[in-house]
Formats: C-alpha cells, sequence, structure tokens
C-alpha cells in the first residue's frame, strides 16, 4: 500500500492540472456519467484560491483530488470533481480525500449546507459517514450555473426531461443544523438503496426511450407530411 500526501492544494500543484482534467475526463468515460468538464486554467484557480485537495505520493505523483465550489450566495457548497488514479484505488484514498475536502468546506463555510450528486455506492457510503442523507432534489441549490455543470454528462437528457427534478444520480446533503440528529447508516439500507437505485434507473431510461421513440415518429410523420 502507498504512502500518500493528502492536503490543501496550492501553487506547486498547479502543474498537475492537465493531468487531474485528462483523469476527471476518463473516469467520466468509465462510469458512462460524467463530472462536469472543467479546464486546466479552472483547477488552477481553485489550487489559488485554496479550494481544492489534491492526493500525492510521497515521491510527487498525482494519486486523487477534489474540489469545491459554492453555490446560492454560499449557501450551499458542492465537494466536485472526486478522482481516484486507477493504479490507487481501493487504498481508502477517496475516502481520505473526501474528508479532507468536507473539513476544508466546514471551515470555510460553518454554516453552508453541504451537497452532492453520485452514482456510485463507494461515495454514498462515504458520505454517510461524514453525516450526509439522502434528499430529493428540490432540497439542492436552485442555482441555474450548477445545473447547466451537468450537460456535459451523458445523462443530461434524462435530468432535463425530468424538468431537474430527477435523474440517475441520487442528492445527498449535509446541513450543520442537523449535524446533532442519527446519521443515514447507508451499509445497513445499501440493499434497499441498489434496488431503489435500479428501478430508478430501469424507469427514467425506460421513459427516456419512450419519449425518444415519440419524438422520432413525429419528426417522421411531419417530414411526409
Amino acid at each position: 500500500m502507498a504512502d500518500f500526501i493528502v492536503t490543501i492544494a496550492g501553487e506547486k500543484h498547479k502543474v498537475l492540472a492537465e493531468a487531474i482534467c485528462k483523469e476527471m475526463e476518463e473516469s467520466a468515460k468509465a462510469r458512462g456519467t460524467g463530472i462536469a468538464k472543467r479546464n486546466p486554467e479552472y483547477i488552477k484557480k481553485k489550487m489559488e484560491e485554496g479550494k481544492a485537495v489534491i492526493a500525492t505520493t510521497k515521491d510527487g505523483r498525482f494519486a486523487g483530488f477534489c474540489y469545491i465550489e459554492t453555490w446560492s450566495h454560499n449557501k450551499y457548497v458542492a465537494n466536485s470533481g472526486l478522482i481516484v488514479s486507477p493504479e490507487f484505488r481501493k487504498e481508502g484514498l477517496a475516502t481520505k480525500i473526501k474528508e479532507k475536502a468536507f473539513e476544508l468546506s466546514r471551515k470555510k463555510y460553518p454554516d453552508a449546507k453541504l451537497f452532492g450528486l453520485t452514482t456510485s455506492a463507494a461515495v454514498m457510503k462515504i458520505n454517510s459517514e461524514l453525516g450526509y442523507r439522502p434528499v430529493t432534489f428540490s432540497e439542492l441549490t436552485d442555482d441555474e450555473t450548477f445545473w447547466k455543470g451537468c450537460q456535459s454528462c451523458v445523462n443530461f437528457q434524462i435530468l432535463e426531461s425530468k424538468n431537474y427534478k430527477n435523474c440517475l444520480c441520487t442528492g445527498m446533503l449535509y446541513d450543520p443544523e442537523e449535524k446533532n440528529k442519527k446519521k443515514w447508516d447507508f451499509v445497513k439500507k445499501s440493499k434497499l438503496y441498489e434496488r431503489f437505485q435500479s428501478l430508478k434507473n430501469h424507469k427514467l431510461l425506460k421513459a427516456l426511450k419512450m419519449s425518444s421513440k415519440v419524438l422520432t415518429l413525429f419528426s417522421t410523420a411531419k417530414a411526409t407530411n
């Protein structure tokens, strides 16, 4: 198992911005979902602002990354773009990065609600241990800029067809005002979640295919008239 340095990214890490963007893109392709595409300049800016967490090996190789964004005038904070380099996966690094990003978010924005969208059971488990709970999209930020970031996801058509109220992703929220409440236990409820997620995905994809079929028939009929 490799030793990692997980820290707030700074000036010296800017040289890794291109590698980070490339890994974000490759990770999204592998999962069939999309992290909002970011360019190296955006990642560098996050580093300058002290709003990014990076993991490297002892000899300086890139291992993982995550950054934070604020929405609705700092009322909501998202830990975005979580990635771990393939060679370092299954070593608990994602958990360490998320914990550091959570700590950074709480320090910078102690009154903000933290949220995220994910299709990953592993990420849901990490989030639940930090105090997040699954929520409907209506409990997340209504900032249009955030939702526009989903346009680079292959499933954006589903989100759009549902008027931004549902998609294959699950919304999760940490509300600092609920910190004394009992945590949502992902481990105990994971099987229930998996069945729910499978059913939801099936219904959404079926509805999308039906909608596409109707649109095709309409277009064909219009063209022949």
